[in-house]
């Protein structure tokens, strides 16, 4: 059981940092944040599959600290807990997903979208065009950057499920 912590302590630390590592590589940058990346969100979704989604709350919340210290911005505290440790460690509700990884990768970045859209709506109402449903825009909004990224992430993670490396760590001897 030790050795199985450790070994699940210390890709969980490889996984936040590639997590980091592919943030770093955006694709385009939305004004107000958020932003399409190179894959961000995968290793943390992986882990999660791997590991089930008590290893992946915790590498996505954990993971979620680390990103806003190395890019601050923070308006309120509740703020803060949305976007970053909820947000991310949303993505670990993949790991309830490990016989259907492709829907997990959609229901954990799903979970990033809720969290980042309530945070809309409480906390960035006055960006929203005048006339326009504040709900409506944070949705939209948010959704620009993440539908590109469930999409990515989920040819990703399908082709990655078909290899042996990707198999659950319940199903290796």
């Amino acid at each position: 059981m030790k050795n199985r912590n450790t070994r699940a302590l210390v890709e969980s630390g490889m996984m936040i940092a590639l997590a980091w590592v592919l943030h770093s590589i955006r694709i385009f940058r939305m004004p107000q944040g958020g932003s399409v990346t190179a894959g961000s969100m995968i290793p943390l979704i992986i882990l999660a599959l791997r590991w089930g989604p008590k290893w992946g709350m915790g590498a996505g919340a954990l993971y979620g600290v680390i990103r806003n210290l190395m890019d601050p911005f923070v308006v309120h505290p509740v703020q803060y807990l949305l976007d970053y440790p909820i947000a991310f460690g949303a993505l670990g509700l993949a790991g309830f997903f490990r016989k259907n990884p492709v829907l997990g990768t959609a229901v954990g970045i799903g979970g990033r979208l809720v969290a980042s859209v309530i945070s809309g709506i409480v906390f960035f109402a006055s960006y929203a065009p005048k006339g326009t449903p504040v709900w409506q825009y944070s949705l939209v909004y948010n959704a620009s950057y993440l539908v590109p990224e469930v999409i990515v992430s989920g040819i990703v993670v399908w082709l990655l499920s078909r290899t042996e490396v990707f198999r659950p760590q319940t199903e290796r001897p």
